[in-house]
Order: C-alpha cells, then structure tokens, then sequence
C-alpha cells in the first residue's frame, strides 16, 4: 500500500511565502511524475504543478514566476515553494504522486489528504 501525505498549509498574508511538502512512502517500486493540484471553494480541482523524474517543470499560467516545484527522487519527495501569495491562491492544495509498486504492476496516481493554505489579511 502507498501514502502520500501533504505539508506545510496554514495562514499567511498577502505577499508572503510559504513551503509545501509531500511524501510518498510504503510499497514503492518507482515514482515517476509528482505535482500539486489545488480546489478552492465552488471551484474544480485545478493543476497548479508538475514535475517529472528528470525535472522537467510544468506550471498553471496563474502561478508563473511565483510559485517554483521541486523534487527528491531519493526520498520520493515533492516541494511546492509559493512567493508572492495574493488571495485568489486560498484553497486546499493536494498533492500527485504516479507510483509504480513493483515492477509487473502498472503505475496508480495516488492522492495526499491535502493541506488548506488561506492567504488574507
């Protein structure tokens, strides 16, 4: 069985930064693309990043400039480093994990429980 499990959420102002974190763990064989997805209130769950084994990047238009993902392949770990936060970023932030468990099996997305980030003054 595999977890994946979030990090980092909480309050901050507008302006501000803030650090998610997420982790896959259990019966792993390889991971392979991990990204972050967010929902706010009355909306659909929306991409906000991905990135692959080899680090290729992909970012929603809103998050441009200002929001940067990483990974650890060795710790199948995945880190979203938000800048410059306005408002319109509130909402429950999930994060992907596409995980092999073994080599004869296919590869399953995985979902965090997810973590709330609000930015407000």
């Amino acid at each position: 069985q595999v977890q994946v499990v979030e990090s980092g959420g909480g309050l901050v102002q507008p302006g501000g930064s803030l650090r998610l974190s997420c982790a896959a763990s259990g019966s792993i064989f390889r991971v392979y693309a991990m990204g972050w997805y967010r929902q706010a209130p009355g909306k659909q769950r929306e991409l906000v990043a991905t990135i692959t084994r080899g680090g290729r990047r992909n970012y929603a238009d809103s998050v441009k400039g200002r929001f940067t993902i990483s990974r650890d392949n060795a710790e199948n770990t995945v880190y979203l480093q938000m800048n410059s936060l306005k408002p319109e970023d509130t909402a429950v932030y999930y994060c992907n994990a596409d995980v092999r468990s073994d080599p004869s099996s296919s590869s399953i997305d995985y979902w965090g429980q997810g973590t709330q980030v609000t930015v407000s003054s």
